[in-house]
């Protein structure tokens, strides 16, 4: 018998909530250089995130541009409370909070899931609105 070396596929579907939960761990990890962050900011979109408050936090992410994760992490809080969003707790939101080098290769994994499913208001996937014809 041949071992293949793919992994299993999961028998379930992974939640949209863990999902978005994840990109965003993955997107303030120390484990990311701060490039490596804007470039898959570069590929989401605000409609990747159903919740508000995690769409809250990816513009925000998106928005710091290349900056270290600490300094992110710092910010984070007090951008995100004051975008109306008063019970914020940054730890909680990223637990576990520190990402393992293992992890990440999960983390990426759901920031890949969550691209393929796109968002509530996705329009056609890599479309630019140069190639929409009216």
């Amino acid at each position: 018998m041949d071992k293949m070396k793919t992994k299993p596929m999961p028998k379930v579907l992974p939640d949209r909530a863990q999902l978005e939960r994840n990109t965003l761990r993955l997107l303030c990890s120390v484990l990311v250089k701060p490039g490596t962050r804007l470039e898959i900011c570069r590929l989401l979109h605000p409609s990747n995130f159903l919740d508000p408050l995690r769409r809250a936090v990816f513009e925000e992410v998106q928005a710091a541009g290349v900056i270290s994760s600490k300094q992110l992490r710092a910010m984070l809080p007090g951008l995100i409370k004051g975008r109306g969003f008063p019970d914020f707790d940054l730890d909680k939101l990223l637990a576990p909070k520190l990402a393992s080098e293992a992890e990440i290769e999960q983390l990426f994994e759901s920031t890949l899931y969550l691209l393929k499913i796109g968002g509530a208001d996705d329009p056609t996937f890599f479309s630019s609105g140069d190639d929409v014809e009216n």
